[in-house]
């Protein structure tokens, strides 16, 4: 074997690289790569910036949103403590501290004042009372007026026995075939009494309690206005106030029924006059009285008050209910 075909073990190794060039030129390619890294990174960096803005912006507008919170909250909360403030609630407390600093000096002074108290000598004046001149007047005005109470009892007294007989006749049967404007009706004991005290004790001007309901009240009232026709004849006209045209429908039925009345009888030129308010009662009663004739006013149960000109007038009579039948009135109602 030829020498030529061994390698020389003295011969350097080759330097040319696999790729076909030498491990000599990897040294002058190091820069290049640190240019390509760092323009890479430039670009990634450029990439990145947009999303960093926009999330900075959205940080931002958070916050911003926070703080409109805050403050929104902090206006509630200023507004909460001024309505509190101003509210019962609110001031319950300060109250309650003014009460107790009140009843704390109240106690205080009751105790000074019952120690300044104890420590005072007590005595006993005499005490001289004389008469004084008022009142030798207010009892002129109580003997007065008891002397006109009973000047007004006395209004019936020449016709007593007239009436005493009238009301006697009243409690027996009933006429149904009387005349008219006589009452047709019979009364209970408990109806002529209240007629007695009426004319004999009121003089013919007051009210009486209600009989319970108003169809008795309203037979009352029939055996009143037979009586007075009795007394002045064609003379005086009833005039009967109730507030509610149901009522005054039954005041005509009942004193139609009891006195023998017909349609005719009820109207402004006729013995029985209906109305719904004081005033046209008052007008009326003036009118008759200007031409010499005596009104009768008579008052439903169901009114709750009379009216004060009412009273000048001789003769009225109201009927004056119990709070059980003004209840069951209005449940009719």
């Amino acid at each position: 074997m030829s020498d030529k075909n061994l390698p020389h073990q003295d011969q350097p190794p080759s330097s040319k690289a696999p790729d076909g060039g030498y491990k000599g030129n990897e040294t002058s390619k190091e820069p290049n790569d640190i240019e390509l890294k760092s323009k890479e990174s430039t670009e990634t960096n450029n990439n990145f910036t947009p999303l960093i803005e926009i999330a900075v912006k959205e940080v931002e507008s958070k916050r911003n949103e926070l703080i409109k919170e805050i403050e929104e909250l902090s206006n509630r909360k200023s507004d909460l403590e001024e309505d509190l403030s101003k509210s019962f609630k609110g001031q319950s407390d300060s109250i309650a501290r003014r009460v107790k600093g009140f009843q704390d000096y109240l106690t205080g002074a009751l105790q000074d004042l019952a120690q300044q108290a104890e420590q005072m000598e007590l005595v006993i004046q005499p005490v001289v009372v004389q008469p004084s001149p008022l009142d030798q007047k207010e009892t002129n005005i109580a003997n007065e007026n008891q002397e006109h109470a009973v000047a007004i009892s006395d209004n019936f007294k020449p016709d007593e026995n007239l009436i005493r007989e009238c009301l006697d006749q009243f409690l027996g049967p009933p006429d149904f075939y009387a005349e008219p404007w006589k009452l047709r009706r019979s009364l209970e004991q408990k109806d002529v009494e209240l007629l007695e005290d009426w004319f004999f004790n009121m003089g013919g001007r007051g009210a009486q309690p209600s009989r319970g309901n108003r169809s008795k009240n309203i037979l009352t009232s029939a055996a009143l206005i037979s009586i007075l026709g009795e007394l002045y004849g064609e003379r005086f006209q009833t005039l009967v106030l109730a507030s509610q045209p149901e009522r005054l429908g039954e005041w005509r039925r009942g004193l139609q029924d009891a006195l023998g009345l017909n349609r005719e009888d009820f109207g402004p030129n006729s013995g029985i006059v209906l109305f719904e308010r004081s005033t046209g009662v008052l007008e009326r009663a003036d009118r008759l009285e200007d031409r010499g004739e005596v009104p009768l006013i008579l008052i439903d149960a169901a009114e709750e008050r009379v009216e004060i000109p009412i009273l000048q007038f001789p003769l009225w009579l109201a009927f004056a209910a119990d709070p059980q039948e003004l209840y069951e009135e209005e449940d009719l109602l």
